[in-house]
């Protein structure tokens, strides 16, 4: 069965996991591209927009990655991956205090050692 874009879903299964090979072989725009066609399909998929959120982060598009970081908080607002993300993208923009709050907020989610470092509780 095929929708309106005249893909079957297969296909875009077949895109995310290429866009996620192309993010790991650090080729984030081609993860983009991919990943803008299955989110034009699909734009509920939040974890095609995760996906494409940390795209844009490695080609340092970050306004877009915030956006797209935001978006799937809104849908998952437990989501501490998102929340660090979104924090090292306002770090990486040169807002550290909104930053800090999420980083804070993805320790408080997960105790992950990286996001509690990054959190800096103790300052």
């Amino acid at each position: 069965m095929s929708d309106k874009s005249g893909t079957s879903p297969e296909t875009h299964v077949i895109d995310y996991r290429a866009a996620e090979q192309l993010l790991a072989a650090r080729d984030p725009r081609g993860a983009v591209k991919l990943l803008d066609s299955v989110i034009a399909v699909h734009p509920e998929n939040t974890a095609a927009r995760l996906l494409r959120a940390r795209a844009f982060f490695a080609a340092a598009q970050l306004r877009p990655a915030e956006l797209e970081f935001e978006l799937v908080l809104e849908r998952e607002p437990d989501n501490a991956f998102a929340h660090f993300a979104l924090a090292r993208t306002l770090q990486r923009s040169g807002r550290p205090e909104p930053a800090r709050r999420h980083f804070r907020l993805a320790a408080a989610l997960d105790p992950n050692p990286e996001y509690l470092a990054a959190a800096r509780f103790e300052d």
